[in-house]
């Protein structure tokens, strides 16, 4: 009886302990977060599209993230090692720019200008020029370092937005932004005439991708299980309302489609202008791919990061 009663004492000194240690040095200061039933899962019947892929690079590319194409139609990602590489169309893969040791790059496009620009976790965008130049271009606003960019897109008048997937933590840290259900993401806006950063939208749920409407109307930007649009011109311009929500999973880089329609990929989907989902693409085992971070269309094929 007596080694009962220690032993439950043991227990509860334990659990105390721990709770203390928990609210006292815990990183996490959590919210509740509650979401409704998926209401989209049942409007497709399962399927293992995604199953059927051939890997370009396995073993080659270290978790390349974002997929860009520039104008003569060759595609690019970059990858965990510094690394932007140039994928080919038949299966193979080189290396195109180092632009570092870390393994901090994400999301990246092509300009209209042919600039390479890419989201750096430490140094915000990373412009390469078409002669191989590579220069930080976004690194500060407000006198303050821009850390955890992520997506970036192009509008029509050469401006860059981008987001910043927290303001609280970094890159290795980014499952406890997710435990803490707080708003700590951004959108942001890059000029280049100017070369100043402004912030376009604050408080967002870990923002994630961002690309721009075909007709320049507006963008969109992911953040937890949803999907913002941001309206760019006439008398729309600044207003957000819901583009999707209510997602089966979390979104990250998202892209338009020749036609129109808009790509995300957390699993994958095509959503049109309207919103409304046209096709979902699963791999329900997750033993072909399990970790979707974008989706690109072109010439008929779609590419996955």
């Amino acid at each position: 009886m007596e080694f009962g009663v220690i032993a439950v004492s043991f227990v509860l000194v334990s659990a105390l302990a721990v709770t203390l240690q928990v609210f006292f040095y815990s990183p996490l200061s959590p919210d509740i977060l509650e979401l409704p039933h998926d209401h989209s899962s049942h409007l497709f019947a399962p399927n293992n599209d995604l199953q059927k892929v051939i890997k370009i690079g396995e073993g080659i590319l270290n978790k390349p993230e974002g997929l860009c194409l520039d104008q003569k139609g060759m595609l690019y990602t970059a990858t965990r090692d510094g690394w932007i590489k140039r994928l080919h169309t038949n299966g193979t893969c080189e290396n195109w720019k180092k632009i570092h040791d870390r393994d901090t790059l994400l999301g990246l496009i092509v300009t209209k200008a042919g600039d390479l620009v890419v989201c750096d976790t430490e140094e915000g965008l990373i412009k390469v020029s078409e002669d191989g130049a590579v220069t930080a271009i976004a690194t500060h606003m407000n006198g303050e370092n821009i850390k955890f960019a992520d997506d970036v897109a192009e509008a029509g008048d050469g401006s860059l937005y981008f987001s910043i997937a927290s303001t609280k933590f970094g890159l290795h840290d980014w499952p406890l932004d997710v435990l803490e259900a707080k708003p700590h993401g951004q959108l942001l806006k890059y000029d280049p005439a100017t070369m100043e950063t402004s912030l376009v939208l604050d408080r967002l749920g870990f923002a994630n991708g961002v690309t721009v409407s075909s007709d320049q109307e507006f963008l969109v930007v992911c953040e937890s299980w949803k999907c913002l649009k941001y309206w760019l011109k006439e008398e729309m311009k600044g207003k957000v309302e819901v583009f999707i929500d209510n997602l089966p999973g979390a979104p990250d880089n998202i892209n338009v489609a020749p036609d129109g329609a808009v790509e995300r990929s957390a699993m994958a989907l095509n959503v049109g202008s309207d919103g409304k989902i046209i096709k979902r693409l699963d791999d329900p085992t997750g033993e072909v791919m399990a970790f979707v971070t974008s989706v690109l269309e072109f010439n008929g094929k779609l590419y996955f990061g």
